[in-house]
């Protein structure tokens, strides 16, 4: 995995391959084809000859996105849907890496790796107790003599018919040849030490040095999460910091007139369900920081916050359509912005869109509807911000439909499910692209192939990333 030195800086596109393999798996399961490596991402059809995709398309009639009250199923005149795998893999590919950082080991937590964790030393770097008991030389019965604590080295060496007193983590003393376990041994009145279940192995109840690795081993390999089991990894391998990503700063822009802060919706407003929802989960998701505000419908005040925004990532919530204050795709082209997604074929969630802002940023346009903003987050977001951070994409897990899932005729379905005591996928209600009540239930997001799926079929089924807040 490529590297750039500063975050920022130019990134590298190569980051796409390791969502290909979620993404592969995912295909496999919702088109029913044979898994394959994908190559190159191949601009969306009229790019041009240098392989960029096609210029910003001026808006059009018809609807494209919405607000959190409204729902928007028209296609946009002239725009072709991505197929929702390729829109995937072009987010993955969108951007590199960010900038390396060495953090202190209670500061790296969430962080991928920038680099290999390879082992200081061996481990365990001495010979070790593994129980408490005796460190004996030789057979049996032994002489007792001292004794030996963790954090203590004995440098005299015990003579055969010998033992001493040892605890679970000290170095055994030179001459040792095993541990007899304290409850397998008794002192009898001559002072001798006596093995009540047969003399220990050569060996027996020893941590060799160098059992776990040797010095220069590979622990883990760069991209891996930082979680707290790699920090303690990193601290028994002797690491007192870690070189890892830097985690990509997001901005979160909460487009419109209608929404209410507090109280119950009514006369024509609704509440705010994305101002609350998104920055606690796009943290889950691997992003640093992250800021969020709201703005009236005002394509002056977008564009100001646009342009100003030094986040490496700008989301905006609604406006993604071609209606009379539905601002994101005019601020696009008017600050020369490059679209890289136009519009998915998924449902919920089609009018979404990926876009490279001129100062090196990333903008995801999520509609305005709030499951229908989920799934833009999974399908665009997820991607992306792993490929920010550095962070691997996981495998795609599949699972068995305990019940049939209508489909979309052309586009595919992402639907939320629960999963039983056997690992099966049941839909739930409440799915339609306002409605929250399905996904604040589900363990997951089942990816239902055009034409549906039956009680019985496999799918693919995305995390959301619930469990990390």
């Amino acid at each position: 995995m490529n590297l750039p030195g500063a975050a920022g800086g130019a990134r590298d596109t190569g980051a796409g391959d390791a969502v290909d393999d979620e993404l592969d798996a995912a295909l496999a399961l919702a088109n029913g084809r044979a898994v394959g490596r994908h190559g190159p991402v191949q601009p969306p059809s009229g790019g041009g000859p240098d392989g960029a995709p096609p210029p910003l398309p001026h808006p059009h009639g018809g609807a494209r996105g919405g607000t959190h009250g409204a729902s928007h199923g028209s296609s946009h005149s002239g725009r072709h849907d991505l197929p929702w795998p390729r829109a995937r893999r072009i987010a993955g590919s969108a951007a590199g890496p960010l900038g390396r950082l060495a953090l202190p080991l209670d500061a790296a937590l969430g962080h991928a790796l920038a680099e290999p964790l390879t082992a200081l030393t061996d481990l365990p770097s001495f010979d070790t107790s593994a129980m408490d008991g005796w460190a004996v030389a030789g057979p049996g019965p032994w002489r007792t003599e001292g004794s030996v604590l963790a954090g203590q080295r004995s440098t005299t060496a015990l003579l055969d018919g010998h033992a001493t007193v040892i605890a679970t983590g000290a170095a055994l003393p030179p001459g040792a040849t095993a541990v007899l376990r304290r409850e397998h041994g008794r002192i009898t009145a001559d002072g001798l030490l006596h093995a009540t279940r047969g003399g220990p192995g050569p060996g027996q109840d020893v941590r060799p040095r160098g059992q776990e690795c040797r010095g220069g081993d590979e622990l883990l390999a760069a991209g891996a999460l930082v979680t707290p089991a790699v920090l303690g990894l990193a601290a028994a391998a002797g690491y007192d910091e870690l070189t890892v990503t830097a985690r990509p700063s997001v901005e979160v822009l909460v487009l419109g007139d209608e929404l209410l802060d507090a109280g119950a919706p009514g006369a024509g407003r609704v509440r705010d369900a994305l101002g609350p929802l998104l920055p606690g989960w796009l943290s889950a998701l691997g992003a640093g920081t992250v800021s969020a505000r709201r703005l009236k419908d005002d394509a002056g005040l977008l564009q100001d916050a646009v342009t100003a925004s030094t986040a490496d990532l700008v989301v905006t919530t609604g406006g993604t359509a071609g209606g009379p204050v539905d601002f994101v795709h005019p601020v696009l082209e008017r600050i020369g912005a490059r679209l890289l997604v136009d519009g998915v074929a998924v449902r919920p969630g089609h009018p979404m869109l990926l876009a490279e802002l001129p100062g090196g940023g990333r903008l995801v346009g999520l509609p305005g509807n709030p499951l229908a903003a989920v799934s833009g987050v999974l399908t665009l977001a997820v991607p992306l911000l792993r490929a920010l951070a550095g962070r691997p994409a996981p495998v795609a897990y599949e699972a068995r439909l305990t019940g049939d899932v209508h489909g979309h005729p052309t586009d595919t379905r992402l639907v939320p499910v629960v999963l039983d005591e056997e690992s099966q996928a049941a839909p739930l209600h409440f799915s339609g692209p306002a409605m929250l009540r399905g996904i604040a239930a589900a363990d997951g997001m089942a990816v239902v192939p055009p034409g549906g799926a039956v009680k019985g079929d496999r799918t693919a089924v995305l995390e959301t990333g619930w469990g990390r807040l």
